[in-house]
């Protein structure tokens, strides 16, 4: 069921719809297969990327799409209410993207953002570790000060895209303490650098993450982003805007389990009527449509604010944490209504409840996002 969006002008109309379109003819078709053989779809991202899909709240000036975010943020939902794997792709790639955007040299700009925004390259984000995942301060993976530029060691975790990707994001140690990590923009092709095998994760199956391990890696003074130091400031600032990005995928997913849902207890009956028309299963529903609805528009202002230049972080966190969390229970409730069928891989909510739960991890837990929120209600 098709979403009744109010959006700001004609273009932003005109974009959503070309994303449906593309959704339903490119997506659509392939995602059972992919996700259930946990097979990369070759090609896909590059369409996304002739599409404009994959840069769009990035400057034209550069190659984006010159949107808002409260319109990058609706695409992106689209893109997730057909495949989520895909869409938490997308949005790691904006993610990825933002380091350079917003601290990168003028050169480094103009030398790496177009092909990054164009799509003809695709970015994945490397802040955690093995044993650093939401205390990101604890890095030890570290780059050394060399002639020219900086020799890395170590390993990082949990990459979307790894292995894949064309550059990554990468989060060093470069001094001690919190201000002691430093940015670096990391081609793939890096001698030293390589990837461990895919994780066998509970969802998400037809992209991988994987971790990256630095062996006296050799990263050029010129790929380091922002100035020395500066690379937690740079990874937090930049998750604000990943939490909105996977608050959007949430809100996606939680769309079309409540839309599977929905049209299961149209066409099921029970003692000679429709299951919908039951009130146990009525109210369910009305619950479900009401968590979706919040959801979305919880996200919807924290975009809104970022695009009027306004402090967004704490509300980025709301929406991470009220859009991941409607998502789990909304797409729990969808197996609950399918019944025995909900819980086979013969429909699609067995999946959307797989793939609901790691929205409630990553770009920090919910837990975090607790933490974020009540700091800044302590001031």
């Amino acid at each position: 069921m098709a979403v009744d969006r109010l959006l700001p002008t004609d273009e932003a109309r005109d974009l959503i719809q070309l994303t449906r379109d593309v959704a339903d003819k490119v997506l659509a078709p392939i995602v059972d297969e992919h996700e259930k053989a946990e097979t990369y779809p070759d090609g896909v991202f590059a369409t996304l990327g002739e599409a404009g899909l994959l840069s769009l709240p990035y400057p034209e000036e550069w190659g984006g799409g010159g949107q808002p975010y409260e319109v990058y943020l609706q695409v992106l939902e689209e893109i997730a209410a057909r495949w989520a794997a895909v869409a938490v792709a997308v949005s790691v790639h904006s993610l990825a993207c933002y380091p350079l955007m917003e601290f990168g040299s003028a050169q480094q700009q103009q030398r790496w953002l177009p092909d990054m925004l164009g799509g003809g390259t695709i970015g994945a984000y490397s802040l955690s570790e093995p044993q650093a995942g939401s205390d990101a301060a604890a890095l030890t993976c570290k780059a050394t000060a060399v002639e020219g530029g900086y020799r890395v060691d170590g390993a990082k975790a949990w990459i979307t895209h790894g292995g894949i990707a064309d550059f990554y994001n990468l989060f060093a140690r470069t001094g001690e303490g919190s201000k002691g990590i430093s940015c670096f923009l990391v081609p793939k092709d890096t001698e030293g650098l390589s990837f461990g095998r895919p994780e066998e994760k509970m969802g998400l199956h037809a992209v991988p993450t994987t971790s990256a391990h630095y062996d006296d890696a050799f990263v050029p003074a010129e790929r380091r982003i922002g100035a020395e130091g500066q690379g937690l400031q740079i990874a937090f600032s930049a998750l604000d805007s990943g939490r909105l990005g996977i608050a959007a995928v949430a809100v996606g997913l939680a769309q079309a389990a409540l839309d599977e849902a929905v049209a299961y207890a149209r066409e099921r009956t029970a003692f000679g009527r429709r299951i919908i028309d039951h009130q146990g299963l009525g109210f369910l529903l009305a619950d479900m449509a009401a968590a979706v609805d919040s959801a979305r528009a919880t996200y919807l202002d924290a975009a809104r604010r970022r695009d009027a230049g306004l402090p967004y972080s704490r509300q980025a966190s709301v929406a991470k944490l009220v859009a991941t969390d409607a998502a789990m229970k909304v797409t729990t409730d969808a197996v609950q209504v399918l019944g025995g069928y909900g819980y086979t891989r013969d429909f699609r909510v067995e999946r959307y409840m797989r793939e609901a739960k790691i929205t409630q991890i990553f770009e920090g837990t919910n837990q975090i996002q607790r933490l974020v929120i009540s700091r800044h209600l302590a001031g």
